[in-house]
């Protein structure tokens, strides 16, 4: 069995956190949103992989290069120009040369692959969609299916009112190499908008697989911030990168906590930090790898990536800080916020809530 990763997006709803490096490597619980994915791509004994690359692509090959030492054979496609999700699988057409799985590399799932494939190959499909059920499909598209399961009509983003169905495409599909006689050739185009009706209209084998486990797509900032608080909830099959501490916080190889510091039982720290006197952590918080959290600070329900310092006596709430930033002493974060990669917040500053700070930007009390 292979798969392919979609991850040539360039991840805007995600800006300014995208800015500096693409979708797929934003970091989940401290590792690449793709990390996980190839995890769980293995966890189902799939390990022959590609991936579609354009925006950023050397930010994906540096950290992954050929997949061995995630356990995986990772070859990649670069797209000169994007190519939309079935154009870019239609450019690998000769490496799957089977019954094939594709997933995005900006998804946080827990799917079982091979019930999923299973289902597929039961019911003679072409086309297979995992489908999720969501409380809300104004963010989704969804998907009607015959009682059978075979998919009969889409609705993108329906009002709550006028949606037909409360199953959203997840972006996990499974294909015979067949589907490629319905992709032209070095054209750019699309599953949903345009292979998926056709297949409708064909009436071919198409069906939806209604998933268990988890799913949420990463792909808005209120997304990214749900699917941390539900990782650190337990609600996710999903590897932690740390050493089980006390009290269910994780904590990295040489971090040092002081003993006066205080920990909530959501929390994962990263290698190589130190949580510095009367530290207060609480909420579903992450902090990165190479981060140092002085004296009195104190941290609810935060994203912090990593090589950021969070001076004395700060003050920050439920935001995400990216990498390689300095809080000064006394700054105030408010709920909210999104600070990229690279800034500064002076002294007894107060970022309001709600605010985005794009990269490099000194944010001072005046």
């Amino acid at each position: 069995m292979k798969a392919m990763i979609l991850a040539a997006g360039v991840g805007s709803r995600l800006e300014p956190l995208t800015c500096n490096i693409p979708k797929p490597m934003v970091p989940v619980v401290n590792r690449p949103a793709m990390e996980h994915i190839i995890n769980l791509l293995v966890k189902n004994d799939i390990t022959q992989v590609a991936a579609n690359l354009w925006y950023l692509p050397d930010k994906i090959q540096d950290y992954f290069g050929d997949g061995s030492k995630f356990g995986v054979e990772l070859r990649y496609s670069i797209e000169k120009e994007l190519m939309g999700t079935a154009g870019g699988v239609k450019k690998l057409e000769t490496f799957l040369n089977d019954t094939f799985v594709i997933i995005s590399g900006d998804a946080v799932t827990d799917i079982d692959l091979w019930d999923m494939i299973d289902y597929h190959q039961k019911k003679g499909a072409l086309a297979t969609i995992a489908l999720k059920e969501v409380p809300d499909p104004r963010q989704f598209g969804v998907v009607i299916t015959a009682d059978d399961g075979k998919i009969k009509a889409f609705q993108e983003k329906p009002k709550p009112e006028e949606a037909l169905s409360n199953l959203a495409n997840t972006g996990i599909y499974v294909f015979e190499p067949e589907i490629f006689k319905l992709i032209p050739n070095e054209t750019v185009y699309d599953f949903g908008k345009q292979l998926f009706p056709q297949l409708v209209e064909m009436d071919a084998a198409f069906y939806g697989y209604k998933m268990k486990g988890y799913w949420c797509d990463i792909g808005s900032l209120t997304q990214y911030r749900l699917a941390h608080y539900d990782i650190l909830k337990g609600r996710v099959k999903l590897e932690i990168p740390g050493n089980w501490h006390a009290n269910a916080v994780y904590v990295g190889d040489r971090t040092t906590i002081a003993p006066t510091a205080r920990l909530g039982s959501k929390v994962v720290i990263g290698r190589n930090c130190h949580i510095g006197d009367g530290v207060e952590i609480f909420g579903e918080t992450v902090i990165g790898d190479n981060c140092l959290i002085e004296e009195g600070a104190s941290i609810f329900g935060s994203i912090i990536w990593r090589n950021t310092k969070i001076g004395s006596n700060a003050r920050l709430v439920e935001c995400v800080v990216g990498s390689e930033c300095y809080l000064k002493d006394g700054s105030v974060i408010g709920a909210g916020v999104i600070l990229s990669d690279d800034c500064v917040v002076e002294s007894g500053s107060v970022v309001e809530a709600n605010t985005k700070i794009w990269p490099g930007k000194v944010v001072t009390s005046e």
